[in-house]
Formats: structure tokens, C-alpha cells, sequence
């Protein structure tokens, strides 16, 4: 049989298990797909992922660091952010999220990571050139702007930050967490 097509029908088959929750199964296919094709980072970020789901940190980082190494996706430096942070490891969560998103703006988890971060070690400002990136993807635009706006507020940025809390009212004038922001900035 072609190599190729082991590694691809592997794959599916460890996606399949990991979808329904056989983490067992879902191991066996990956390990089995990254052996017919080391090549390929999928069958490391399937490994990785079963070893989250296992709370096997340690073991998952190594896997997403290897799903990096073989090919630099955003959604594999997310993962190794993503371990750092459950780690306590706040800096380098943060720069791997930035790396991250630097390939993909548009990757909610690694933005929302970034700025939960950034409050964590203090470092909002780097914050705003991810968040006005993110804005141009027009990925959940509503969503970035309030968060951007929250950030300008912490910052000090207040003109600018109702800027954007009238763009996300002015669109919808049921969105909560932009009335609460507003109202805050009027307090």
C-alpha cells in the first residue's frame, strides 16, 4: 500500500477516535500516521492534544514543540503557549501566542491568551498591534473591538477606546460588554 495513503487514512482514523473521545485508539492511529509520514505535523498536534486531554503537560509540550519544529503553524506555537501558561511560564506563553498570531491574526485562542497574559505580566501595550491585526482579518470584529477598547481604557486611552465602543454600539446596540465598558469610562 502507498505510504501516502496509510499516513492519510491514519490520520483520519486518530482524528475520528479523538473526536468520539477514544483516547487510546486515537494515540495508536497518530503514532501510527507520524511513522508513515514524519514529515507532517498533524500526527504530533493530534499526539499533543490526546496528551492534554490526559493532563499530561510535559508530555504534550515536547509534542507540540515537535509538530513546530517539522512545520511552524500558528496553531502549534499556540499549543506550547497554552502549556507554558498552565505551567505559569507567563512571558514565554506570551511570545509564543505573539509568534502565533504573527502567522495567523485571525487565531481567537491565541489573541484571548495573549491578553489574558499581557495583564498577567503587565505588558498591555504589546498588546494593541495584535488586537488591531486581529481587526483586519474581520474575524469577530465585535468581540476584538472590545476587547481593544478595554485594553486603550487600562492603558490610559480613553478617546480612542470610545471610538471603538461607538463602532460596537453603533452596529449593535444590545452588545452587553460594550455598554458595560462605556459605562465604566462615563463613571
Amino acid at each position: 500500500m502507498d505510504t501516502q495513503l496509510d499516513y492519510e487514512i491514519n490520520k483520519e482514523l486518530g482524528e475520528c477516535y479523538l473526536f468520539m473521545g477514544d483516547f487510546d485508539k486515537a494515540e495508536e492511529y497518530y503514532r501510527k500516521a507520524a511513522g508513515n509520514n514524519a514529515k507532517c505535523a498533524a500526527p504530533y498536534m493530534g499526539l499533543a492534544t490526546v496528551a492534554v486531554q490526559r493532563s499530561e503537560l510535559d508530555k504534550a509540550l515536547v509534542l507540540y514543540e515537535k509538530a513546530a519544529a517539522v512545520e511552524e503553524t500558528d496553531k502549534a506555537l499556540c499549543g506550547i503557549g497554552l502549556v507554558y501558561m498552565e505551567q505559569g511560564k507567563h512571558e514565554k506563553a506570551f511570545d509564543l501566542f505573539s509568534r502565533a498570531l504573527d502567522i495567523a491574526p485571525e487565531n481567537m485562542v491565541a489573541l484571548n491568551c495573549l491578553v489574558r497574559e499581557a495583564y498577567q505580566i503587565g505588558s498591555v501595550t504589546r498588546t494593541l498591534r495584535h488586537l488591531e491585526a486581529a481587526l483586519e482579518t474581520g474575524v469577530e470584529t465585535e468581540a476584538v473591538r472590545v476587547t481593544l477598547a478595554g485594553c486603550l481604557i487600562y492603558l490610559g486611552h480613553g478617546d480612542e477606546a470610545r471610538t471603538h465602543l461607538e463602532t460596537v454600539l453603533g452596529a449593535n446596540p444590545a452588545n452587553s460588554s460594550a455598554k458595560e465598558l462605556f459605562e465604566t469610562m462615563a463613571a
